[in-house]
């Protein structure tokens, strides 16, 4: 239920406010809206304020909207005289433009409020300290060390892990030099060359950072037991609140994780857990309930970690700024994200980047949902994202979409004259290929991703 509310939400939120950008323009320049529609297909709900020309349209298909303008071309039947002046096709190119690209404009200025507001406000993350760098990969090549903290990346601060990552994203993407200075666990300032020319197209489907060589810190959860769910297999065996689990089926257990992986590897199989409980230590066997993930068989016995809250604390920032920082922050940001997001789609089309990086309907509400569940901020951080990839491929130059019509209008501009209803018609019939071939694409994509997990 929380991930359809947060999909449904986002996808009012983005679709009202790009049409909104079309709506607000389309009267400025004085053009008659005839239909402001949430959703495609049959009306559900319908809406027309007294002395308004516009129907406020709820339609069943709630993946997008419409602006349905008056316009000659698509008439059912004659555009009275008197509003002929109003029709779309009637107006300057100029202001048609204006019209068609203010929808996307709407889209990455609401990721710039999001952002601004989530830069004002502070978001939480990871400070970009270094975990385990593995040998024989970049980062050690560039004599990276564990406990390093990155203080920058060819000049620009680096506040967060998640910073990094975008910054590395983008680099790698256009295969430039990583400058690197960071500050070593001591507080000595430290300067590195990070090679990411060995990077693959392939590299860039999964995380990439770990091909690079780079891991954020995280602290050490000892394989303590936290808590024990009612009615559990752990319960039920004997498990308590404060019990080291010193060896799994005579093998010791040094961290929390190993433990985890000892207990999904053994679904419906007996385990025996050497227990330290106080100063006295004893051996318990349970049976880890067999539950099925990503089409295959884990175990799992109902008791959480007991987790060291002030050694989390220490590795946890937040990033804030002053209003007219966060302003300059959420302007960089949505520019660096959209770059990154034309750059990704263009490698995709070339062939260097695998069309798996797509994403689809299913993939966006599962990750509505997540990030609902983690927190408005990670909420609010989603929708700034999928408004500014909404942006992005609206301006791309496909008929059906606004960068196609804008496409159209720049011809006339050069022209001087209209498109053809010919080259209009094949337009039309080229987008529909194409963007039935991305929707194949994105949703093959959305059920390989659930198949797979």
């Amino acid at each position: 239920m929380i991930t359809l509310l947060a999909f449904v939400g986002a996808i009012a939120l983005l679709v009202v406010f790009h049409e909104l950008g079309h709506f607000w323009v389309a009267r400025r320049c004085g053009v008659k809206v005839l239909r402001f529609s949430i959703g495609f297909g049959k009306v559900i709900y319908s809406k027309r304020f007294a002395g308004s020309d516009t129907e406020w349209v709820i339609s069943a298909i709630p993946l997008g909207g419409y602006v349905k303008m008056l316009d000659e071309r698509e008439a059912e039947g004659e555009v009275a005289p008197e509003d002929v002046k109003y029709a779309f096709n009637r107006q300057p190119v100029l202001q048609r433009m204006a019209i068609v690209v203010s929808g996307p404009l709407a889209n990455f200025l609401l990721a710039i409020v999001l952002y601004w507001a989530l830069f004002v406000h502070g978001v939480p993350g990871l400070k970009p300290i270094l975990g385990e760098v593995p040998p024989n990969s970049p980062a050690a090549y560039a004599q990276m060390q564990p406990g390093e903290t990155i203080v920058s990346i060819n000049g620009e601060a680096i506040p967060s892990w998640e910073e990094l990552r975008w910054a590395l994203l983008e680099l790698a993407l256009r295969q430039g030099e990583v400058k690197i200075e960071a500050r070593s666990a001591q507080g000595e300032p430290l300067f590195h060359l990070l090679d990411i020319g060995g990077l693959e197209a392939k590299d860039l489907d999964g995380e990439f950072l770990d091909k690079i060589g780079l891991h954020p810190y995280r602290p050490v959860i000892e394989p303590v037991i936290g808590n024990v769910a009612e009615g559990s297999v752990a319960q039920r065996a004997g498990l308590r609140k404060g019990d080291r689990v010193l060896r799994a089926n005579g093998v010791a257990i040094q961290h929390w994780g190993e433990l985890v992986e000892t207990i999904r590897a053994h679904p419906g199989q007996t385990v025996r857990l050497d227990i330290q409980r106080g100063e006295m230590k004893t051996t318990l066997e349970l049976v880890p309930q067999a539950v099925a993930e990503s089409r295959k068989s884990v175990g799992k016995i109902g008791a959480g970690p007991q987790v060291d809250r002030a050694a989390w604390q220490a590795v946890l920032t937040e990033v804030s700024y002053g209003p007219a920082e966060a302003l300059y922050q959420s302007l960089r940001k949505t520019w660096e994200t959209s770059s990154i997001t034309l750059k990704m789609l263009g490698k995709m089309v070339l062939g260097e980047v695998s069309m798996k990086n797509l994403s689809g309907p299913i993939t966006i509400a599962d990750y509505a949902g997540q990030s609902a569940e983690t927190g408005m901020a990670a909420y609010l951080s989603f929708l700034a994202l999928i408004s500014i990839s909404l942006g992005v491929l609206n301006l791309l130059p496909i008929p059906l979409l606004d960068g196609g019509h804008l496409l159209y209008y720049v011809v006339e501009l050069v022209k001087g004259s209209p498109v053809s209803d010919q080259a209009w018609e094949i337009g039309q019939k080229i987008g529909i290929a194409l963007l039935g071939m991305l929707m194949v694409f994105a949703i093959y994509n959305d059920i390989n991703r659930l198949i797979s997990g």
